[in-house]
């Protein structure tokens, strides 16, 4: 069971950068505290993944049947990843991450289902393009509502900041439900846990992620990109929590890193182009781009080390 290590710590390392996805923009827009959001973040993810987890769970498992150590090297690979970048407080996709890592893998042992990674691929493009558009028509469709129904400046914050609560809770528990399958997938496929095994500790693997290290990315995701106020930050953080949940129902594990920044990207082009700090963008898609190439390598190599030293052994 020691292999079960990769995947808590690739849950601990999703929760340390994701979990600046979902109330990042409030905490920056000082509507919501640090310490309220990263509790509510616990509690919603592990809601969401116990009750739809198992809907991304099959593509993960179905893509990675491998053997129990090649699934530990997967997990441990993709975990390793995406620490790195959270420490360099950039957020990245723990789901580029862990496919990067199956792919290493495949490259020695040609076991992954290849056929089903086009799917992922498509989702993965269509996530940002897709949080985008919503962020930038929920911006123009709620404006209208708001202006029209609360007159009232007091009422109006009062509002907005229950829908900002409402929208970092939305958006843990599509986090819970989609990125589980990142987490304890790959154990799924080896035959290691069953699915309710693998939900479960993977969704406590992500809590105790968003509790201890998730500061540093919530930074960037809040301030870096564009600067919010509360009607924006609820906007941004709605379109990526509903992208999210829309993958989950077609059960791809998708990047909320590239929602969320789809939806902020969306409300700075409502706001104006010019309000878009593009150099933290270009930042954000060379981790992108890194991601997988960097697990990937990092799976690859642990696994040739390991195939060396138990040939050798024997």
């Amino acid at each position: 069971m020691w292999k079960l290590i990769g995947g808590v710590f690739v849950g601990w390392s999703l929760g340390s950068n994701d979990a600046a996805n979902l109330f990042g923009t409030g905490v920056a827009a000082n509507v919501v505290k640090y310490r309220t959001a990263i509790i509510l973040t616990s509690i919603f993810v592990v809601i969401g993944a116990l009750l739809e987890g198992h809907k991304s769970m099959d593509t993960v498992g179905e893509m990675s049947r491998m053997s129990h150590m090649a699934a530990f090297i997967v997990a441990f690979s993709a975990g390793l990843c995406v620490a790195m970048f959270s420490y360099l407080s950039l957020p990245v996709s723990t789901s580029q991450a862990i496919m990067g890592a199956v792919l290493g893998i495949g490259l020695i042992s040609g076991i992954p289902e290849f056929s089903r990674l086009y799917k992922v691929v498509i989702c993965w493009i269509f996530t940002p393009i897709g949080a985008i558009i919503l962020g930038f028509v929920f911006y123009h469709l709620f404006a209208k509502i708001f202006n029209r129904i609360f007159m009232d400046l007091q009422l109006r914050n009062l509002v907005i900041n229950l829908a900002l609560i409402f929208a970092g809770c939305y958006g843990a528990y599509s986090l819970g439900a989609n990125n589980v399958a990142n987490v304890t997938g790959v154990y799924v496929g080896s035959g290691l846990l069953n699915p309710f095994e693998a939900v479960l500790i993977g969704s406590l693997s992500i809590a105790s992620g968003v509790l201890t290290y998730s500061k540093k990315v919530m930074d960037t995701i809040g301030k870096k990109i564009v600067e919010l106020d509360g009607f924006s930050a609820f906007i941004a953080g709605f379109s990526a929590a509903v992208t999210v949940h829309l993958f989950t129902q077609v059960g791809v594990p998708v990047s909320t890193s590239q929602a969320i920044v789809g939806g902020v990207t969306g409300v700075g082009l409502m706001k104006g182009v010019k309000t878009v700090k593009k150099r933290t963008l270009v930042e954000i898609a060379i981790g992108w781009l890194s991601t997988p190439l960097s697990s990937g390598i990092l799976a690859y190599c642990m696994m040739k080390f390991y195939l060396v030293v138990a040939t050798t052994a024997v």
